[in-house]
This record gives structure tokens, sequence and C-alpha cells, in this order.
């Protein structure tokens, strides 16, 4: 008798290792798991994220939500373990990771 335990597959972190949140510029980099830029701290305002066209944005974070400022106004909100990819080029200008576990 041999005793095994059922491997459970992580999910795919394409180069963001947890508890990281990253960005990538274009669906290469995200492909190839090269982030442009990555986040780990819990703040209560926005940390400042140099302005240009992202194409996606993965949350690693089991446990914490996500939000994107962006610079034409608004903000997304990224849930734990999760990846948005952004159809339009937006420029996200801040990120705040928040304790939350909701949006």
């Amino acid at each position: 008798m041999t005793d095994a335990s059922a491997a459970h597959p992580e999910p795919p972190t394409q180069g963001c290792p947890y508890p990281y949140v990253c960005f990538y510029v274009d669906n290469n980099a995200l492909l190839a798991g090269t982030p442009i830029s990555k986040y780990r701290d819990v703040t209560s305002g926005y940390q400042t994220v140099t302005p240009r066209p992202h194409y996606g944005v993965l949350n690693t974070r089991n446990d914490d939500v996500v939000y994107l400022r962006l610079q034409s106004g608004g903000s997304i909100c990224l849930g734990p373990n999760t990846q948005t990819v952004f159809t339009n080029s937006y420029s996200v200008n801040g990120i705040k990771i928040s304790s939350s576990s909701t949006c």
C-alpha cells in the first residue's frame, strides 16, 4: 500500500512570485513571464506607478484585493489570485493593495 497525496497544481504565475502584484507591458511579456514591475506592500493610499500603457496585471495574493488607479480617471479592482488583460492600453498610475478579500 502506497501513501500518496494528490498534487494540486499551482496557478500560473507568469513570472510573478507570491505575494506580488505584477504589471506586464504587452502580451509577449505576459507569456514570457517577464513583468516590468511588481508590488507587494499593503498600503492605505495609492503607491505611484510610472504611467505607461499596461497590457496586463496579475495579483498572486491569496486574500488581498488590488485597486488600480487609471491615469484617465477611475479605478479597477482586481480580486485575489486573479489577473486582468486590457484590450486597450490603459495607463495605470497608482496601485493600492488592500487587506480586504473582496472588492
